[in-house]
């Protein structure tokens, strides 16, 4: 198929044109076998027969990025281990390298250090389309003269794929996807979800052995997001496809990770389940971007800690001493009107405001003790407060007194 380009359209267009380009620049490349004097040893290697491959795990070793004219690492000596078919999220705020490691990953970016093997062969010197990936990105990248269907063949025509095998396999990933009835329409009389699903459905009709999705979402309304996530985290349940997720949206992380990588500066801070990560921190910058935090003053043995009068068990690597910060969710502490309580533990609060959140209320209250201002460093101690709706006292208003009570559940002292 010959393909028309026109150089004066979109960004999408042109992203396009630079993928196609890709391809035509290796249209020997396939999945069996490429000319041997454009691939290294390690490509060589990496495309021996599947079963000694390993399947699609994933090892970044002590990998180093360092962008020209930059004068600190953009990796520092980063490392990711990944099990096949697991779906790893890479999680953290901008600048903080998430989107190098994927681009390093899929050869898109040279590194200065390290290796990266991907199941059990050495991919460093391989290029980018010799490594058997497919990666979705946040602009759509389709080819905006093609029809759904067009696009999704694409990657197997240039792998040398017949047209009646290529058009089966295309079909099955729309309907994958949920779009079959969509196949013949052009990408652009598409809406943003629509296009980012035939998107995915291009990257996995090649059967890559390791899927990368470079904040596919961010683009999308928040219902679409919702959905479209869910939908994504489906499919590579079904496929058993490794992916790499890469997003700065903690929820969207929470819902579809196996495990979560929290980055920070270049390095991943702390990667485990998303319950784990939430529930048991390992640093404070986890504890505190992954979800609500309050920093609650109190005394620490490293084993259990006071706080407001009560105690709490303590996470494993918690600091100790007689002035700490205890981190705890707000969902962890319990929140009770002066007269119906005869606790001797508690702190007193005055409501600030009051967020009605469905199911769920969020309570924002400043303690009212002088004690924990000096503390605070001559701020206002602000405590937040969130439980079920039918838990919340009635007639609570903001201006209210209230007691703040710590309930007994491991937190983190630092």
């Amino acid at each position: 198929m010959t393909v028309e380009r026109n150089t004066a359209t979109t960004p999408i267009a042109a992203s396009a044109a630079a993928t196609e380009d890709a391809f035509k620049n290796d249209p020997t490349a396939t999945l069996e076998g490429v000319k041997g004097k454009d691939v290294t040893k390690a490509a060589k290697a990496l495309l021996k027969d599947s079963a000694k491959r390993g399947g699609g795990s994933i090892q970044m070793q002590d990998v180093v990025k360092i962008y020209p004219g930059a004068n600190k690492r953009a990796l520092d000596d980063f490392n990711l281990d990944i099990k096949p078919g697991e779906m790893v999220v890479l999680l953290g705020g901008s600048g903080c390298g998430k989107s190098t490691a994927l681009r390093s990953l899929a050869g898109l970016e040279d590194i200065q250090g390290g290796r990266i093997m991907v199941g059990g062969q050495d991919v460093t010197g391989v290029p980018v389309n010799k490594r058997e990936m497919a990666m979705v990105f946040q602009a759509y990248s389709l080819f905006p003269h093609m029809t759904a269907l067009e696009n999704v063949e694409f990657g197997l025509e240039v792998r040398g794929v017949s047209k009646e095998e290529r058009r089966k396999v295309a079909m099955e990933q729309l309907e994958l996807v949920g779009l079959a009835d969509q196949a013949k329409k052009y990408t652009q009389q598409m809406s943003g979800g629509q296009q980012q699903r035939v998107a995915l459905a291009r990257a996995l009709a090649i059967k890559p052995r390791v899927l990368l999705l470079d904040e596919p979402l961010s683009a999308l309304d928040a219902k679409v997001r919702v959905q479209l996530r869910d939908q994504i985290r489906r499919i590579q349940l079904s496929t058993g496809t490794t992916t790499v997720f890469v997003t700065h949206d903690q929820e969207e992380a929470l819902a579809v990770a196996d495990r979560i990588g929290v980055m920070n500066k270049g390095k991943i801070e702390q990667i485990a389940a998303p319950q784990d990560l939430y529930q048991r921190p390992a640093t404070e910058y986890v504890a505190t971007f992954i979800g609500l935090t309050n920093r609650l003053p109190g005394a620490s043995n490293g084993e259990e800690a006071v706080v407001f009068g009560q105690r709490l068990p303590l996470i494993a690597g918690s600091a100790k001493g007689d002035s700490v910060a205890v981190l705890v969710r707000p969902e962890n502490l319990a929140l009770s009107l002066p007269d119906q309580y005869d606790s001797k533990v508690g702190e007193h609060a005055r409501v600030e405001v009051i967020h009605f959140l469905g199911s769920l209320v969020r309570v924002d209250t400043v303690i009212t003790s002088s004690e924990f201002q000096r503390w605070n460093k001559g701020e206002q101690l602000k405590v937040t407060v969130q439980l079920p709706a039918n838990e919340l006292p009635a007639g609570l208003a903001s201006g209210d007194d209230v007691i703040i009570t710590p309930r007994p559940v491991a937190a983190l002292a630092c």
